[in-house]
């Protein structure tokens, strides 16, 4: 435990295991409801995705508010944030409500800890990148923050689907209408994951244009289907031509928010569309059924996503440098001339 200047903060802490994060979180108000700040997405993230990286979880508290940084150790004394490409954005996590200030104080004392010992921070994806930017620097990181790509959205409004769809470019309305003539594919959206619907999410995935997904990937989303399921979450849709799946999707539904995140289907039959014609089905669902106030494409500016979504949330890597460190500085001169040319 490391005793702060601020007379208001009471300490800085470190955890190197979910299993005492979560003790120390027994009866506490935790992040805002968002999947990826959960103790469960995150463990589940890093037992399957993140190789022998290890754990640092950071806390600084003031009276009942509280921030944590969910960090791993890749490799020296860098640390990284606890993200990968499944992870729509990182960002800090606070409890209890700190207003403005005290989340920066709580901010700035928890990257003031890891100037103690570590060289290099790099976070991603960054989704509001001036505030970290500005602790890291009031703190005496050297830092750096650059675009790298976005999430696409779609806020509803109250809209119903018709109203929805009719707003969509004539081009993307006239292939569903012409793709879907005759109903050629059995369209079904499940809400709980079975063995048989898990195989077949496999069986669409490896026929996909999508790359294998890296060590422990599946695994990764196989947990986060079943849990969603259990929370009553999980929207796992399927195309099928007779008995064989040719597109899925998996979208989580909570707290008014419908997350895509992850869209296969047979390369085979790419020139009937069936990915689209689920599409089609998956955003009816979404906002007429669940009557979700957003849904959230995920990382990534695949052109087809302008098609179906609204807005575009950029998104930042910042990359950090402790100057107190001489391994930093050409990791830190190399990064602001690679910011500096684009």
């Amino acid at each position: 435990m490391e005793w702060c200047g601020d007379s208001r903060l009471q300490a800085v802490r470190e955890y190197h295991s979910f299993d005492a994060a979560r003790t120390a979180m027994a009866g506490v108000a935790f992040g805002d409801g968002v999947l990826f700040d959960r103790l469960d997405w995150l463990e589940a993230l890093h037992r399957h995705c993140c190789g022998d990286a290890g754990l640092r979880i950071v806390q600084a508290r003031e009276d009942g508010a509280a921030v944590w940084l969910f960090l791993t150790t890749p490799a020296g004394r860098r640390v990284s944030a606890l993200a990968n490409w499944y992870s729509f954005r990182w960002a800090p996590v606070f409890a209890g409500q700190p207003d403005p200030a005290a989340r920066s104080r709580l901010l700035d004392a928890a990257l003031r800890h890891l100037l103690a010992d570590c060289a290099q921070i790099d976070l991603y994806p960054v989704e509001e990148s001036a505030s970290m930017m500005e602790a890291l620097r009031r703190v005496g990181w050297m830092a750096v923050s650059r675009p790298m790509g976005g999430r696409h959205l779609l806020r509803v409004g109250g809209r119903s689907f018709a109203d929805y769809w009719a707003a969509r470019p004539g081009r993307l309305r006239a292939l569903v209408r012409r793709k879907g003539r005759g109903d050629p594919f059995a369209l079904s959206i499940s809400e709980r994951l079975t063995d048989e619907l898990w195989r077949d999410y496999v069986d669409v995935h490896g026929r996909s244009w999508k790359e294998a997904e890296p060590d422990g990937g599946l695994d990764f989303l196989r947990e986060v289907a079943e849990r969603a399921g259990e929370r009553g979450a999980l929207r796992l849709g399927f195309a099928r031509a007779g008995a064989r799946a040719v597109a899925t999707q998996l979208w989580t539904v909570e707290d008014g928010v419908a997350l895509i995140h992850k869209l296969a289907h047979d390369r085979a039959l790419d020139a009937q569309s069936p990915g689209t014609l689920l599409s089609h089905a998956m955003f009816a669902r979404a906002i007429d059924r669940d009557r979700v106030d957003m849904i959230d494409y995920g990382t990534g500016d695949n052109g087809y996503k302008t098609d179906w979504m609204e807005s575009r949330v950029p998104l930042y890597q910042i990359d950090a440098f402790n100057p107190r460190r001489a391994s930093a500085w050409l990791p830190a001169a190399r990064t602001a001339i690679s910011a500096l040319v684009g």
